[in-house]
């Protein structure tokens, strides 16, 4: 298994491909919801994937600052159902957080979490900064994650 972490233009088409396969596999046929993926946020956006052999497992994407928030964000985190419990989003979410950190030189992550990982988020440092809420007929809150060196 490795990691890549590519800007979009970096990506080729077939692993395009497979981010949209998996992101619709995740977030529209399993979670049942109905909701545009294809934003028009991918263009500007860090990839950050894990494969095994030639199949994309686990990803996320990085927003750079004004494109969903003030703050830099992630989003469209997920693992291939056969792989979660083994820790692979916790690594994906470290390996994501550190390069903001040190490549972006940013200091401030906000995210849109579902609610029912709201615990998983805060054992990274994320806290709530809003009520929940319903996007996509799911509940959700606004997490913000600080560096404690500030």
């Amino acid at each position: 298994m490795n990691w890549e972490l590519k800007k979009f233009k970096e990506l080729k088409v077939e692993e395009i491909y497979k981010i949209l396969e998996i992101r619709n596999k995740v977030f529209i046929v399993e979670q049942q919801c109905a909701y545009q993926d294809c934003d028009g946020k991918d263009e500007n956006a860090y990839h950050l994937y894990l494969q095994d052999n030639d199949k994309i497992i686990a990803y996320l994407r990085i927003l750079k600052k004004g494109v969903s928030y003030d703050e830099i964000s992630i989003g469209r985190v997920l693992v291939n159902k056969n792989y979660r419990g083994k820790g692979i989003s916790r690594e994906m979410m470290l390996k994501a957080i550190n390069f903001i950190e040190l490549n972006l030189n940013e200091k401030e992550i906000k995210i849109q979490a579902q609610a029912y990982l709201i615990n998983f988020y805060k054992s990274l440092g994320f806290k709530e900064v809003s009520d929940e809420y319903l996007e996509d007929n799911i509940p959700h809150i606004d997490m913000l994650y600080k560096n404690k060196m500030i």
